[in-house]
């Protein structure tokens, strides 16, 4: 592989990821065979992914192909769309989330997801916020302080907003709101979070506070995250998906470890993209 300075960069920092949990079937998250149209649009081509337990798996390759398509048939997003249709099959825990009768509002507490661009509910407090999907959800609350606190804390934003959870979300700091967000979708005790872009519009010190957020949630719960920054996906990630469209709907072309696509990848449209030749 070629030794220019950005990809022993990217390889040295890949390199001190933790060693990552390989996956077991029947327990955590798995895409087989999985399709997704737009009307005759055929976006995505056969993808076939496993997420185990306790790990982030990073989707990078260039834009249009297919990358936060995928992560929307991974919680049934994608199917809100007008004229949206999919195939394959989504396993959680080895049940497929597509399987008729199956709950969708259930479905998505499990899987939870992070927009690009932060959406705390302008009219609420922070406080409210965070439990509003249990709200939704209609959830008991018996112990709010303990559930505000705790998942503050993982979201890494308690320390900042302990003395004002009544403030109003929307008076928080950018990268406030995307941690508020991430608090949020944690008060329901997902067992994947689905993350689409979620540092793009904020700044670096915001980014990294992210960072170290997510590698934490990889404690307890499944990660997944489309980023176009690969520093990013080296840093925080234990698996890397690269997509590529070629002309024709997206394809996974490559996935392992993340230290092995920075540093050894199989295919050579792999190495072109990590190398920044294209994209």
């Amino acid at each position: 592989m070629s030794g220019s300075n950005p990809v022993k960069s990217l390889a040295a920092v890949a390199s001190g990821a933790r060693v990552a949990n390989k996956f077991t079937p029947g327990s955590g998250l798995e895409a087989n065979g999985v399709h997704a149209w737009f009307g005759k649009h055929h976006a995505l081509a056969d993808i076939n992914l496993e997420f185990p337990a306790n790990t982030v798996t990073a989707l990078i390759g260039p834009s249009g192909c297919g990358k936060s398509t995928f992560l929307r048939t991974l919680n049934r997003m994608h199917e809100f769309i007008p004229g949206a249709a999919m195939a394959g099959e989504v396993l959680l825990d080895g049940r497929d989330i597509y399987e008729p009768g199956s709950d969708v509002t259930k479905i998505r507490l499990k899987i939870g997801m992070v927009f690009q661009k932060p959406n705390p509910f302008p009219s609420m407090t922070i406080g409210e916020n965070v439990l509003s999907g249990l709200k939704l959800a209609q959830l008991k609350i018996e112990n709010k302080d303990e559930i505000l606190e705790e998942c503050l804390t993982r979201a890494g934003l308690w320390k900042e907003v302990k003395d004002r959870l009544g403030a109003q979300g929307g008076s928080l700091s950018g990268g406030q709101q995307q941690r508020l967000c991430i608090a949020r979708a944690l008060a329901v005790s997902p067992e994947v979070l689905l993350m689409d872009e979620p540092c793009s519009a904020l700044d670096p010190g915001s980014t990294l506070r992210i960072e170290e957020t997510i590698r934490e949630l990889a404690d307890s719960i499944i990660v997944v995250i489309v980023t176009h920054n690969m520093q990013q996906a080296a840093r925080v990630s234990d698996y890397t998906g690269f997509f590529l469209s070629d002309g024709g709907p997206g394809q996974l072309v490559e996935v392992a470890t993340t230290n092995e696509i920075f540093s050894t990848p199989r295919d050579k449209r792999t190495e072109d993209y990590v190398t920044g030749r294209f994209g």
